[in-house]
């Protein structure tokens, strides 16, 4: 039996989730259908404009994505400080950019004088949006569900249009985190759409690269992407927000990653970038398994063998899934 949504959450160890969500239909979500020979390719941008515009509106951050034929892969990060920062207005104001609201808070944003029930209320209603707008299930709920409309008016029918359940991954540390980036970045090289990670059309790592061509520093995080997640580099502390690794060595590592999934290209992972794979514990005879089998291979829960088990008994759990490929991959 499938575990609830809230089992496979855990704030405290992880703000870092990865999920996948597929489409339920024979028909295409993006791509060319063989049989009718239609082209949905542009619902990939649909995708991708969306994932951005929610990037901006809810708390929680943008790290990766790769939009395929009939699935789509997004790497999430929870800003619980941000979301417990803003104002009682400016949840209102995030909120109303997703739905209309209330008699209460269309009231409030007009200014106009509310009592003191009211007042309460709403209050109660602030800080349950507050809890959704760092709610991955709201995220991915409104993502969705907006696709699917747009998509079945398209095709001029009705019913589901997504599985009813996205697939989620907590990544524990910073092992499972660039082993999974990765692996979603490489995605359409694996399905043979694209060469190289640069022409792989609407995944993060190739707007993260057109991003790099232009500017003059490419690890300073105020002159990348800007809806997506910087690379801080190795923050030595809280302060500095964004992916604990540099951006050129993360790009680096893809690069050369890519060309030993090419099955026509000869490669191996070069030996300068050992030092990122060394300081994560990832050995480099593992590195072509996890990203090529990173979502088959684990389970709800992706990090060292340690943190698993610290996790799953926090949680509760009577038996911890995926220990294996953990002990194996992210000792």
């Amino acid at each position: 039996m499938p575990k609830s949504r809230k089992s496979q959450i855990s704030l405290a160890s992880t703000p870092y989730y990865h999920c996948v969500s597929r489409c339920v239909r024979r028909a295409f979500l993006c791509g060319k259908d063989a049989v009718t020979s239609r082209s949905f390719e542009h619902r990939r941008q649909w995708i991708e404009d969306r994932l951005h515009e929610l990037a901006q509106i809810f708390a929680i951050d943008l790290c990766g994505y790769a939009i395929m034929s009939n699935h789509y892969h997004v790497i999430l990060h929870i800003d619980q400080q941000v979301a417990r920062d803003w104002t009682a207005h400016e949840v209102i104001e995030q909120w109303h950019q997703l739905f209309t609201g209330n008699l209460l808070s269309l009231r409030y944003v007009q200014g106009e004088k509310l009592g003191t029930a009211e007042s309460a209320v709403l209050s109660d209603c602030v800080e349950e949006w507050r809890s959704r707008l760092m709610d991955i299930s709201w995220f991915m709920r409104v993502l969705n569900e907006g696709i699917a409309r747009q998509a079945n008016a398209e095709d001029e029918c009705t019913g589901r249009f997504w599985e009813g359940r996205f697939k989620s991954q907590a990544l524990l540390d910073d092992a499972a985190l660039i082993a999974c980036m990765a692996y979603v970045d490489l995605n359409p090289i694996r399905a043979k759409m694209a060469k190289t990670p640069e022409t792989s059309a609407h995944t993060s790592i190739k707007k993260r690269i057109q991003k790099a061509q232009t500017t003059h520093s490419a690890n300073h995080s105020k002159q990348q992407v800007k809806t997506l997640l910087p690379f801080a580099g190795n923050p030595r502390n809280e302060i500095s927000k964004g992916l604990p690794f540099k951006l050129t060595d993360y790009i680096a590592l893809v690069d050369i990653s890519g060309r030993i999934i090419r099955k026509d290209k000869r490669g191996a992972i070069d030996p300068q970038l050992s030092p990122i794979l060394e300081r994560l514990n990832i050995e480099t005879k593992h590195w072509e398994y996890l990203i090529n089998n990173f979502e088959s291979e684990f389970k709800s829960f992706v990090g060292c063998a340690f943190k698993l088990k610290q996790v799953c008994q926090s949680l509760g759990y009577q038996r911890i899934p995926g220990i294996r490929g953990c002990e194996t991959y992210l000792p």
